[in-house]
């Protein structure tokens, strides 16, 4: 009920230009019978209930009280008049609370049905996590050794306590290799067949596909949102299951093609990619993403406050802005960016790309996008199809194979 309401009330525009009022009313008014049928069911169950079990206890208190006289007279020995008094009273106090359910039945079970889904939530399993690998800071001394250390120093290592070389730290670079990846969602099905793919330290991979190939959940399995049902995913030599997952998805940044902001300022929202971070620092985040001139122009800058969490006082094209500033901020070796211009007009595209290949460079990434100008400058570029990547190249090689890379660039086919 409560999620057919909310459909209607955000999808106002859609229903009205589709001419959908009629129906949408329809609808509403078969929910709403359905709920006063219920609700008058239950209300009326209850209101049956409670004369019922009342009568009952008044039944109950006068046969006991007619039964207890006549045994205080026949056999005065066994029961006198002041344990029947002492009995009725218990009697009394005992049918009492049954009574008062009864009269509460109807939200008892209300209650009831609330608490199964309370505890259906709580009794969820939480995300398992086997891994050991940390990820920690580290510092190098005069011999290049590295060294792990407290302060910040902005590089980073891994931390592996069972290397069989007894040398413990790896230093992050962004090395990301598939090697004869297997996924499925539901077992049997398989999402992703035989994926390899080699990411050297600063390399851009890009994806393109239909949609449902299978490009987005190859980056899930990077940040291990699922794991791999066969196959092995290696980040900088460790296998990714051996890695903490806290630690792991800190290593990488990630934009969304859905954008998520929260309720706060937008200063918050950039820093959310690190909360450690300067006012300076959001500032050059933002203008890496080309996000620092439309905030300055708000009427409070960063501290605007974005409303009821998802921004609905900024455009859609500024919020994907701020999610790529968010990333920013955050420096990471590895960067996953999915649909991120998805968003963003084209004139606004091309204000972001010199701050996007600025973002980029240095930096292992990953881009699903379904303009192809945004990943002719890829290393390598993955052509998806059914979950099997069927070409690979850079831009000119696969334009050379004239295969689906070269139709879906020409116009021969249309990527959905």
């Amino acid at each position: 009920m409560n999620g057919f309401v909310q459909e209607m009330t955000n999808g106002q525009k859609v229903i009205k230009v589709f001419n959908h009022e009629h129906a949408a009313t329809e609808g509403f008014k078969k929910i709403n019978e359905e709920l006063e049928d219920a609700n008058f069911k239950a209300n009326f169950y209850s209101i049956i209930l409670f004369p019922v079990l009342g009568n009952l206890g008044n039944i109950n208190y006068a046969v006991t009280a007619m039964v207890g006289s006549f045994l205080a007279i026949a056999r005065p020995d066994l029961v006198s008049l002041g344990d029947i008094a002492s009995f009725l009273l218990l009697n009394k106090s005992f049918i009492q609370p049954i009574n008062m359910i009864a009269q509460q039945i109807t939200y008892v079970f209300q209650g009831l049905a609330g608490s199964k889904r309370i505890f259906d939530l709580l009794e969820e399993k939480p995300e398992e996590d086997d891994g050991y690998v940390t990820l920690v800071h580290i510092k190098k001394d005069s011999t290049g050794k590295l060294i792990e250390t407290n302060d910040n120093t902005d590089k980073w290592a891994w931390k592996n306590p069972h290397h069989a070389k007894g040398e413990d730290l790896t230093e992050l670079q962004g090395d990301i290799q598939f090697f004869n990846v297997d996924f499925s969602y539901v077992p049997g099905r398989l999402v992703l067949k035989h994926i390899n793919i080699y990411a050297n330290p600063g390399q851009k991979i890009a994806f393109v596909g239909a949609t449902g190939a299978g490009k987005t959940t190859i980056t899930n399995l990077i940040n291990r949102f699922y794991d791999i049902a066969d196959g092995k995913i290696r980040y900088d030599g460790i296998n990714i299951n051996k890695i903490c997952k806290k630690d792991l998805r800190h290593s990488l940044a990630i934009v969304l093609q859905d954008t998520s902001l929260f309720s706060g300022t937008i200063e918050d929202n950039i820093k959310y990619g690190n909360d450690q971070a300067t006012h300076a620092q959001v500032v050059a985040a933002s203008r890496l993403a080309n996000a620092d001139g439309f905030i300055n122009n708000l009427p409070n800058g960063y501290q605007t406050v974005i409303k009821a969490g998802d921004g609905a006082n900024i455009s859609q094209g500024q919020a994907q802005l701020i999610s790529i500033a968010r990333a920013a901020i955050m420096d990471p070796p590895v960067l996953i960016l999915d649909e991120a211009t998805s968003s963003i007009d084209t004139y606004t595209e091309s204000l972001i790309q010199t701050g996007m290949d600025k973002l980029m460079n240095g930096r292992t990434t990953f881009a699903i996008a379904h303009r192809l100008s945004t990943v002719q400058n890829s290393d390598a570029i993955m052509v998806l199809d059914q979950g099997e990547i069927i070409e690979r190249g850079n831009h000119e090689s696969l334009l050379k194979e004239q295969g689906v890379y070269y139709q879906l660039y020409t116009g021969g086919l249309e990527l959905e």
